[in-house]
């Protein structure tokens, strides 16, 4: 899909090709190697992999199912079950289902001794001692006291701690999910929910309006300013305990053409200075609970990646690198970054 990319309006940045890891096969070791070794060097913790489950079918399970039975790359990691059906839409629509998630409480029995093998890696990030692991669409749980209750005490029972579990709130921000018996939430970005006619692929006035703004006279095209777009997604008043994210750039029009959303303005600067003031917020917590997230790492069809490309190089990397040691120091923070900085070759 990257490469019929097309740009749709002036100074539209696609399409988006990678540079240094280039367009990669993760069935290989060596990949998945250079990747680990890219995020270490640059300040990335570890990885969030997406978990594809469906009634005790996993789907893309190569690559993790190498990850463990190899114990390579030595990298941490944790999963998130990505749990919502498949289908040739976008954002969680059920049309042309390719595969439907369904629950079960026999399910979450075999989830759970599934899950427990990754859960006893020695990789395995932890939180307070205890497994982390998320779920993406807690509300489509069926009963989801239930759901949490048996993977905690089938962990137990098999000598674990039980699981650190946290709520994502990509489809309903603001709700506290201590109340389905989770741990905490993740406060998801992008909610792309917030922003007006993010679903609309017709052509309205209102659209040609707000395009117009940025020099762009379309009346169908979904294009919404990045730090502006942020902010509305951060107007959710969330007085409960969160862990927060932020993601680096938006553009699926690599999938979905002129339907797709286009965050412009999305640079470098822009998301160094947001991180800044994320990873600034959590310092209060305890060490363990110091945790937030950058979505994502590869997300290259939705124009979402830390992984350096043509145009950007290793910007987005450099900016992590220098927030997580100027954290790291206590020093006073300066942004460098500008549109002359050089990136590694």
């Amino acid at each position: 899909n990257l490469t019929k990319a097309k740009p749709l309006f002036a100074d539209h940045y696609q399409p988006h090709l990678p540079a240094d890891l280039g367009f990669y096969d993760l069935r290989l070791p060596e990949v998945r190697q250079a990747q680990a070794d890219m995020a270490k060097e640059y300040g990335i913790y570890g990885f969030c992999y997406y978990h594809y489950w469906f009634n005790g079918k996993r789907l893309l399970e190569r690559p993790f199912n190498e990850v463990l039975a190899t114990g390579e790359p030595d990298f941490p990691f944790c999963l998130c079950w990505a749990n919502e059906s498949w289908s040739r839409r976008w954002l969680g629509e059920e049309k042309e289902i390719l595969q439907k998630q369904i629950y079960s409480k026999e399910d979450d029995f075999n989830h759970i001794k599934w899950l427990i093998t990754a859960f006893s890696d020695r990789r395995y990030i932890k939180v307070k001692g205890r497994p982390l692991f998320l779920i993406y669409r807690p509300h489509d749980l069926p009963n989801p006291q239930e759901t949490t209750d048996i993977f905690r005490r089938e962990c137990v029972n098999e000598g674990l701690p039980n699981p650190y579990l946290l709520a994502v709130d990509a489809h309903c921000p603001g709700f506290d999910y201590r109340k389905f018996g989770f741990d905490g939430t993740l406060d998801f970005e992008p909610q792309l929910g917030v922003l007006p006619n993010f679903m609309d692929d017709g052509i309205k006035i209102s659209k040609l309006k707000r395009n117009s703004k940025f020099g762009v006279i379309n009346p169908q095209l979904k294009i919404y300013d990045y730090s502006s777009a942020r902010l509305a997604m951060k107007s959710k008043k969330r007085d409960f305990p969160t862990y927060p994210s932020i993601f680096v750039s938006w553009d699926n029009t690599a999938r979905r053409g002129k339907n797709g959303i286009i965050m412009i303005n999305s640079t470098p600067e822009k998301f160094e200075s947001g991180l800044f003031d994320l990873v600034k917020s959590v310092r209060q917590k305890s060490d363990d609970e110091q945790i937030y997230f950058i979505n994502a790492w590869n997300e290259w069809a939705e124009g979402n990646h830390l992984e350096p490309d043509l145009k950007n190089g290793y910007k987005y990397l450099e900016a992590v690198k220098r927030v997580t040691q100027s954290i790291q120091k206590e020093t006073p923070y300066t942004s460098t970054l500008n549109s002359e900085t050089a990136s590694p070759v």
